[in-house]
């Protein structure tokens, strides 16, 4: 039973949003295509690109598990030529480089004329993989990054609905809320509060779990803010 709670913890509604992005960027290319996964980590998207060339790079300067990496490089100089990839997939990657636009400007670089940059990036997430966590991006500043490369935005899109949103917001808070009475007040008051506070955290750990639930079945833009975006752009052929 606990370890089945466990899991239904860590269900997560923009991993699967996530691979559904990457599962269209995929359909939209012909057999034999080349792509670039920029900032693959442990390449999560790599079977939906079986079809095409598939070239995976990353930093690798986090501790954690990468896949089978093509090279390893900074970003800001991706060892290929210019105009050699159809489609570039950068997810979940641009807050943690210093200078996004540089990034941006050499994504589009290694583009070919009428080629496509299928991006997301966090608006509302927590710092991590410290030290190298540097930005969070509204559309509009990641329209401005991306148009002064020289491509064109195609769609600009929430990546989850806002209950994956909310769900986040709810579980951070079940998380992160203290279990120390002397946090809230001294003596009796502390305790008062504590009670209190104990039975949120509980509500909010169920609450997130059902906000994943729904917005894994539906997603609800019409209002709130988004966690992530999902941006495809274009690079122009002349």
């Amino acid at each position: 039973m606990f370890e089945q709670i466990k899991k239904m913890w860590r269900v997560n509604s923009s991993r699967k949003y996530l691979f559904r992005f990457a599962q269209r960027a995929g359909a939209s290319l012909p057999n034999g295509a080349w792509v670039l996964d920029a900032g693959a980590g442990d390449c999560p998207y790599k079977s939906s690109f079986s079809h095409v060339h598939y070239d995976a790079t990353d930093l690798g300067q986090v501790e954690k598990s990468n896949g089978k990496l093509s090279y390893i490089c900074d970003l800001n100089y991706i060892p290929m030529r210019s105009n050699c990839y159809d489609l570039v997939f950068c997810s979940q990657t641009l807050e943690h480089v210093p200078d996004p636009n540089k990034v941006i400007d050499e994504l589009g670089r290694v583009l070919k004329p009428g080629g496509h940059l299928w991006l997301t990036a966090p608006f509302f997430y927590e710092e991590h993989e410290a030290p190298f966590d540097y930005y969070r991006f509204t559309q509009f500043g990641l329209s401005h990054i991306i148009q002064n490369a020289g491509l064109s935005i195609e769609s600009t899109e929430w990546l989850e609905g806002y209950f994956g949103t909310l769900a986040y917001q709810l579980k951070s808070a079940a998380k992160a809320l203290p279990m120390d009475p002397r946090v809230y007040g001294p003596g009796l008051y502390g305790w008062l509060i504590f009670g209190p506070v104990g039975l949120l955290k509980i509500l909010f750990a169920v609450l997130s779990l059902f906000f994943t639930r729904l917005d894994m079945r539906s997603k609800y833009v019409s209002s709130g803010h988004c966690k992530n975006y999902a941006v495809i752009a274009v690079k122009g052929k002349s």
